[in-house]
This record gives structure tokens, sequence and C-alpha cells, in this order.
């Protein structure tokens, strides 16, 4: 299987998505404080820099490309 070297912006967008995805984790592991309402999900401004970063790469509305490199980067 060849080696994938990715762009900056490629690389930026795989880092976004995996810092949202991290921040959804957190939210849903349970840690919270037993009866508090859970904080939303996503901060806007996670979500914000993730679509900035996958728009700039080219990748938005191409996610078979975007997961191809996501497993490149992070397997």
């Amino acid at each position: 299987m060849p080696t994938t070297v990715l762009t900056d912006r490629e690389r930026t967008a795989v880092q976004a998505y995996l810092r949202l995805l991290h921040t959804v984790r957190a939210v849903y592991d349970g840690s919270g404080p037993p009866g508090e309402p859970a904080p939303p999900a996503v901060v806007p401004s996670v979500l914000a820099e993730a679509e900035d970063a996958l728009a700039e790469a080219g990748l938005a509305g191409n996610e078979e490309e975007f997961f191809r490199l996501l497993h490149t980067w992070c397997r």
C-alpha cells in the first residue's frame, strides 16, 4: 500500500476533526457530575474550526477522501 503524504491543509483538517471527536467523547464519557445537565456536545468554536479546516483543505462534501486521509494519519 503506498504511503500518503498529507498536505498542510489536509493535516490541519484531520487534526481539527480529531479535536472535535475527542471533545464529543469527553462529553459522553460519563465523568460529569451525576444529575447535572450535560454541557453542549460540541463547543461552537471547536465545530467551526473543524468546518473551516475541512473547507480550506477542499474536503467539505468529500467524506470518502477525508476518511481515507484520517485513516492514513491515525490508524
